[in-house]
């Protein structure tokens, strides 16, 4: 297409040509990068959903193709008491931990953030080593110390809950430093200058001008904290008691013998009610500002 364009003399212009094809090839290069998203997201949800797929094979052996789907794997979960008993302990392990490593880890990331202390920056360091220790030899390790403590303190702690709760409340603390960390090093510390200058002692200010600003970091550390703790292996399985397993235990367990689709069923209703917890907590709570 051309467009001829006339001088204040009269005089035809130059000829302008536009660019043919333009507006075409713009909306085949979004169409490209949407096509490349989903690729990325389904290549990294493939596995959750291969999961949720194999839940509902008829077949005890598993075969492709499937000679047909059922829902029996889900009723058999549900008859395995380990699986059940495994549930409401995780539940449990997973809550108090949970909110030991956000009250702890809240304190800390104030500390470290507001105060300067001598060895601050290798406190931060040691408080952040459970994220970089492989958690088997982490679990041995609690293991040993705990073996050691119960010499001195002559009480039981190895296959008790309070145990698995320490346990899991040094897990956790990472998970809300690192995030509360964050939100801390993007609040105006001038605010909270100005609440003191106003009249508000500490305590006052932490509780009605620092807390409320890191309200959406501390309900992400709550939900990432429970995830960790509920999922957790490796730290769980040299600490557990005779008969106190969490889930991941008793999926474990029931491995060793068994090589059905219950195991993908059990690991597909983990899947729903963990997407069902996050969801929520988006709902109240954007996680994408804080993540």
């Amino acid at each position: 297409m051309t467009q001829t364009s006339m001088e204040p003399g009269g005089v035809a212009g130059s000829t302008l040509a536009l660019p043919a094809g333009g507006p075409r090839r713009a909306s085949v290069a979004r169409w490209a990068v949407r096509a490349g998203i989903t690729l990325i997201y389904l290549f990294m949800l493939s596995p959750l959903i291969f999961v949720v797929w194999l839940s509902f094979f008829k077949d005890a052996i598993i075969t492709f193709p499937p000679s047909g789907y059922t829902v029996s794997w889900y009723l058999n979960a549900w008859r395995n008491a380990a699986f059940a008993d495994g549930f409401l302990l995780s539940l449990k392990l997973a809550a108090f931990a949970a909110i030991g490593g956000v009250i702890l880890g809240v304190a800390a990331s104030l500390a470290l953030a507001r105060y300067r202390f001598p060895g601050r920056r290798t406190l931060g360091n040691v408080l952040l080593l459970p994220l970089v220790v492989p958690g088997i030899v982490a679990g041995i390790a609690t293991y040993l110390f705990y073996l050691r403590a119960e010499n001195f303190l002559d009480a039981d702690i190895v296959g008790t809950f309070g145990g698995l709760v320490v346990a899991h409340v040094c897990l956790t603390i990472p998970w809300t430093m690192r995030l509360v960390g964050a939100s801390l090093a993007q609040i105006d510390g001038t605010i909270e200058e100005a609440a003191r200058n106003l009249g508000a002692g500490p305590w006052r200010t932490l509780w009605r001008v620092t807390l409320p600003m890191l309200r959406p970091a501390i309900v992400a550390a709550v939900l990432f904290s429970f995830i960790v703790s509920f999922e957790n292996l490796e730290l769980t399985l040299p600490l557990v008691g005779p008969g106190k397993t969490t889930l991941p235990i008793a999926i474990m367990q029931y491995l060793e013998f068994n090589l059905d689709p219950t195991i993908a069923a059990v690991s597909a209703a983990q899947i729903v009610l963990l997407g069902i917890v996050m969801l929520i907590t988006d709902r109240f709570v954007k996680l994408s500002q804080v993540i």
